[in-house]
């Protein structure tokens, strides 16, 4: 799956929040279906956010923040988006992936 196409038709058809404060009230608030982490996204937010939230699909994208970001066509580094509404994308079916 090319997530970078995936993302930008959930950006613009669905609902993605951006950053790990967002993804923390998401999760609390049962919002969140997905949440797609940037590799260098650090490891103890990682698993307290899994450890918190196992229900959520949680996937490790090869790309790091910087590129995260330009993939879903932001003008900032994202570290972490949390999928609310997929829209039209297949971002739904990417499987967790965190060991």
């Amino acid at each position: 799956m090319d997530i970078s196409k995936q993302l930008k038709i959930a950006n613009t058809t669905g609902e993605l929040l951006f950053g790990q404060r967002q993804a923390i009230d998401a999760c609390a608030e049962g919002d969140a279906k997905c949440i797609i982490l940037a590799a260098n996204c650090p490891q103890e937010y990682i698993d307290d956010l899994a450890a918190k939230h196992p229900e959520v699909t949680m996937h490790r994208t090869v790309m790091v923040n910087r590129d995260l970001g330009v993939a879903s066509g932001k003008p900032f580094s994202v570290s972490t988006i949390t999928v609310v509404n997929a829209g039209d994308s297949d971002l739904l079916t990417l499987d967790s992936n965190l060991e």
